[in-house]
């Protein structure tokens, strides 16, 4: 399940976000989230499998037409393809309207959405 951030979360996402080499240095932690705090465009999601624990993170800009994957962190045992397929058929789901894409670093997971979107 998808879940927007809120500042209970913070610890949560600071863990998560911290596998990603960009955000190893911690003022580079810190800004990204507050970047997702006081900028409505840039919206980061939680991830939660059906056990309740928080197990990956979702950094989006959302602007009218689309959807910008900046990045995708998933804890280490749930760094699997179904996962990334996943939280993004979710967050197709959560904006319907909205055209999904991503950075050039992750551009391989629009590939779990258009293969989905194949079975239909």
């Amino acid at each position: 399940m998808l879940i927007q951030y809120k500042k209970d979360y913070e610890k949560t996402a600071r863990g998560l976000l911290s596998y990603l080499p960009d955000f190893k240095n911690i003022e580079s932690l810190k800004e990204e989230i507050r970047l997702n705090e006081q900028d409505n465009e840039f919206v980061l999601f939680l991830y939660s499998n059906n056990q309740q624990n928080m197990v990956g993170v979702l950094g989006t800009q959302i602007t009218n037409q689309f959807i910008v994957i900046r990045y995708l962190s998933l804890a280490p045992g749930f760094r699997e393809i179904s996962y990334e397929q996943k939280i993004l058929l979710e967050l197709k789901k959560e904006y319907p309207d909205k055209r999904i894409t991503a950075l050039p670093e992750y551009a391989n997971l629009l590939k779990t959405i258009k293969e989905d979107n194949e079975e239909e």
